[in-house]
């Protein structure tokens, strides 16, 4: 029982670092472009120039967090629930 009681205990620490990493930095970079905004590539001469806008995060090279995401969700269900 005891190994049960800490591997909960761990869970529920690490839920509340994520909580906190949510709430102290919503969003992370992009994990597509890798927060550049951008698709980096190479012309014909091996230069490295800009390519296409990311598709994913429209090119501002950020996106939301889960979490942060699932805690607007909740707050705006909440919001419309109590007018």
């Amino acid at each position: 029982m005891s190994q049960l009681t800490a591997a909960i205990a761990l869970f529920a620490l690490a839920a509340l670092c994520y909580a906190a990493l949510c709430a102290v930095s919503p969003v992370g970079s992009c994990r597509r472009c890798g927060g550049f905004g951008f698709k980096v590539r190479q012309n014909r001469r091996g230069r490295i120039v800009r390519g296409r806008e990311c598709r994913r995060c429209h090119g501002r090279g950020q996106r939301l967090r889960t979490g942060r995401h699932l805690y607007n969700v909740a707050t705006r269900l909440h919001r419309d629930g109590t007018r």
